[in-house]
Order: C-alpha cells, then structure tokens, then sequence
C-alpha cells in the first residue's frame, strides 16, 4: 500500500473529468440544436458547412433578385398593355375617318381624340418607372442627336453627337456565383418609336385642301388616303409592341423557372446541411444521460478511493 500516490483516485478524477466534458459538450449542443459550435467539434465538417451556408445564402438573394426582375418586368408589361389598347383605339377611329360620309371638319373631331393618344402612348414611355428607373422611355438620360459641326472650307461637316438610346437593358444576378446573371432589354416605346416616324400622325392633311380646293373631293381624298397610309404604320406599332411585349413575357417564364431551380437548389443544400451541422436530439440526449451516470458514479467512486489511504491506518493501529 502506498499513501504519497494515490492511483485509483487519479484514474478515477481523470474518468470523472472526461464524463463532465462530454455532459458539457452533450448540453451544448443540445441547448443550440448545433452538433459543431467550435471548430474543435468538427474541423473538416465546419469547413464544409460554412461554404454551403455562403452558398445558400447566396441562392437566396439570387431568388429575390429574380423576383425583382419579374416585378420589373410585369411592370413594364402592364404599361404596354394599356399602349396596345391605345393603338387598337386609334385604328378605329383611322378606319372611322376613312369614311367618304365625313366632312374635313368630321374628321378634325376624330383627329382631337387621335392626337391625344399618341399623346398618352408618350406619356406611358416617359413615366413609367420600377424602383426610379424609367423602363419604356431607352434610359433616364434620353434625348436628341447633337447637330453636326459647321465645315470649315473645303472641308466636311464634323459628326454629329451621339444618338439618343433606342433600349434599355436591367442585369440581374440570377446565381449564388460570378457570372450568373440574365439580361434584360426593354425597346424605347414612344410614338416615334413605335410608329418609325417622327411626325404625329393626323388624320386630316395640313390645311383640308388639295391644290387649292375646298373640302370637297380632293380634301376628302386627301384625308382619307393620309388614314390609308396611318393603318400601315399603326399595324407596325401593334407589332412592335406585341414583339416587346411576348419578350417580356419569355423574360418573366425564364425568370419564374429560375426562382423554382433556386427553391429547389436551396432546399437541398440546406438539407445536406443540416446533416452536417444539426444535432440529432435523440441520440445527443443518450449521450448526455449516459455521461450524466458516468459523472454521478465517478464523484463517487473518487469518495471511496479518497478512503483507501486510511485503511493504512488500521495497519499502524494494529
């Protein structure tokens, strides 16, 4: 027997220490539902586990940014609804003046209303905004081409400033990683745009006469050959609009395909993250129990070897 070193007691604390570590440990993670809290728990897995927690971060934003361009784009979309139904109205009353029962004056009535809504196909492509920014009018700084420079002699005219924007193009980032984006182009829908021209277009020619005539044959011809010419150029517009329109509309499908793979691409990542990271309660609570038992019967059986010293005492009694 031996008193300076008491063995069965140091095996028996360093037994006692272990189980209190591994019921901290097992609380630990059952308290934050986390089988890695430090990197102490699980090196390789926190490494792994942090990437995908970027990575799903990362698809989330994407979806939102995905989501905005569906707003942007559903926006722009109603805008453009309402220019159709202005250029249908507008093709009634050019098929209305092409009447040879109106007058010139007949027709100057129908060209008030027509005038106004060229105006208002106008108005739509300047003010129609998502979040500030204009969608229909080919960028906030449009405007005209600068005049060409006067020619010095025996020379040419210098160029001309640079031409007003014809288009607008939005970039979304439609991916967790660089260089997963989608573009989106939306086509400058004013009237001059849309109908080629940049004249209003009338529905009575300038004065009502032809080579001096009065509002008889030749002002009604005239008129009425002006409707002719105005059927060709609102058909244009109709399809220019309807051609920007089903872009939008491509657009939108694409974007809605790319939220649901987005949805579906989070799920399953979260999903091989949480086996990686999640604490499985169940066995995690077996753990703690079992090192709580371990942690009751090492105080005390560390109480009894504590005592195995003093039986060295019977011996000196003796």
């Amino acid at each position: 027997m031996r008193i300076n070193t008491n063995v069965a007691a140091m095996n028996t604390y360093n037994n006692l220490v272990n189980a209190n570590q591994m019921k901290a440990d097992a609380l630990a993670q059952l308290s934050s539902g986390s089988r890695i809290n430090k990197a102490g728990d699980d090196a390789a897995g926190l490494a792994i586990s942090e990437k995908m927690k970027a990575q799903i971060g990362g698809l989330q934003q994407a979806s939102r940014n995905a989501q905005d361009g569906i707003s942007l784009v559903q926006t722009a979309e109603g805008a453009l609804n309402e220019t159709h139904s202005i250029l249908g109205r507008m093709r009634d009353l050019t098929v209305q003046s092409a009447n040879g029962t109106l007058s010139h004056d007949d027709r100057k009535q129908i060209d008030a209303e027509y005038q106004s809504l060229q105006n208002e196909i106008d108005n739509i492509a300047n003010t129609t905004q998502f979040n500030g920014k204009n969608l229909l009018n080919g960028g906030a700084q449009g405007g005209t081409p600068a005049p060409g420079g006067t020619p010095a002699p025996g020379g040419t005219p210098a160029p001309g400033g640079t031409p007003a924007p014809t288009s607008t193009t939005f970039s979304f980032q439609i991916g967790a990683n660089q260089n997963q984006n989608v573009d989106v182009t939306i086509n400058k829908m004013d009237a001059d745009s849309i109908f080629g021209t940049t004249a209003h277009l009338s529905l009575t020619t300038a004065t009502g006469l032809v080579g001096g005539a009065d509002n008889g044959d030749n002002g009604d011809t005239a008129d009425i050959s002006s409707a002719n010419t105005n059927l060709g150029l609102i058909d244009k517009a109709i399809k220019a609009v309807s051609d920007q329109r089903s872009s939008l509309g491509a657009t939108q499908n694409t974007l809605q395909h790319t939220i649901n793979n987005l949805g579906a691409t989070t799920t399953n990542l979260s999903d091989a993250n949480s086996r990686i990271r999640d604490v499985d309660m169940a066995q995690e609570m077996m753990t703690f129990t079992k090192s709580n038992i371990l942690s009751q019967a090492s105080t005390s059986m560390l109480a009894q070897a504590n005592a195995m010293p003093n039986s060295v005492l019977s011996l000196l009694q003796g």
